[in-house]
């Protein structure tokens, strides 16, 4: 008979026998769960992945627990595969139905989003960090951590001159953790490296083969480097470097993508676009990654890519590149600015040169 005291057991699945013994009060596989955790971090896809970095001081303060990660189903791949994750749950309301008959010994509410902190909050726990929703709609800390979080995004002087922190340095305080350094990482699975390799094989690469990451997400204005600079570059990786510049960013980016393999004489290679993972591996193949503060930025990150990356309306101090790449930062005095939308002339992007980064990626290589 299954030893009902044995329910806890990381294992244990409950209607059927879960493969390893067929006595659960005898069986020696038993790995009880310890503390139970969830974190509710819904997107932004790139934000997910670096809010990755919470996971390892996680596991040391807690290094018995089962973790439990919520996410939009979006970001959700890249945190299933992660190993310090023991269920990635989507965000829906079959979720919410499963979760709402469990007891949790912490939740960490990690995402701004009024509907992530509702969701967090209606979770049953002994303890909850993070952010917290009002009768109003609006969002309260539970911690100082999380506090320190709200007020980065109150004051434009906080965040863009007076705070030092990287972005997963901020996770982790907000989460209540001490942050050890740690670069966050993401797992790619086999299946999307060996369709990578298959995809570039077929675009017979010179080395060095650089990944341009043209795109950026729509909600920042001017958060992308230009087209004419992309193209340019690629033209100098191709007749200085003698490598190859592999045109990336996904489905929004394809216009973008298209204006630069065009401008660039030849130089420029389709790097096609990808399901996020597959996405991943592509950038993963590449000797060096040069992006915008962007989805691709993160991915290089995780997988410990070099990268040349240009900031301009987005703060770059919150980004930690870990020793491996370069920050170009525009000299524009307006930035950053996090503005929606911006009808300056020229703007922070164009007082980027190709001169300046190109530089930077000739020094990452070297590296």
């Amino acid at each position: 008979m299954n030893d009902p005291k044995r329910r806890d057991c990381r294992h244990f699945i409950g209607d059927r026998p879960c493969g390893r013994g067929t006595d659960c009060s005898e069986c020696a596989k038993y790995a009880p769960m310890g503390a139970r955790i969830a974190i509710v971090k819904l997107a932004a896809a790139g934000d997910v992945l670096r809010t990755t970095a919470v996971l390892p001081p996680l596991k040391r303060s807690y290094p018995d627990s089962q973790i439990t990660w919520i996410a939009d189903n979006g970001a959700l791949p890249l945190v299933a595969g992660h190993p310090l994750v023991d269920r990635a749950l989507p965000f829906a309301f079959d979720t919410w139905i499963t979760l709402s008959a469990e007891t949790f010994d912490l939740v960490l509410s990690l995402d701004k989003e009024p509907r992530a902190a509702a969701f967090a909050a209606g979770l049953e726990a002994g303890e909850r960090r993070g952010f917290a929703p009002t009768r109003w709609g609006t969002l309260e800390a539970f911690n100082e951590g999380a506090q320190y979080d709200l007020d980065l995004g109150r004051s434009n002087d906080m965040k863009f001159r007076q705070n030092r922190l990287t972005a997963p340095e901020i996770f982790c305080r907000t989460a209540g953790l001490p942050y050890g350094g740690e670069p966050y990482e993401l797992r790619v699975p086999d299946a999307s490296i060996g369709r990578a390799r298959a995809f570039l094989a077929q675009l017979e690469l010179s080395e060095p083969a650089v990944g341009l990451n043209v795109g950026a997400g729509p909600v920042f204005a001017n958060k992308a480097w230009t087209i004419d600079g992309y193209a340019d570059l690629a033209r100098r990786i191709a007749a200085d470097l003698g490598g190859s510049a592999v045109v990336l960013g996904g489905q929004g980016d394809r216009d973008r993508m298209e204006g630069v393999i065009e401008r660039s004489d030849g130089a420029a290679v389709d790097g096609g676009t990808h399901e996020l993972l597959d996405f991943a591996a592509v950038v993963g193949s590449m000797d060096a990654t040069v992006t915008g503060d962007t989805m691709g930025l993160h991915i290089a990150v995780a997988l410990g890519v070099p990268t040349v990356a240009i900031f301009g309306p987005t703060a770059p101090q919150e980004i930690d590149l870990y020793g491996r790449g370069r920050k170009i930062v525009t000299t524009v005095d307006c930035a950053p600015c996090y503005a929606r939308s911006c009808d300056r002339s020229p703007t922070c992007m164009d007082a980027v040169s190709v001169d300046e980064v190109f530089e930077a990626l000739r020094e990452v290589l070297a590296e």
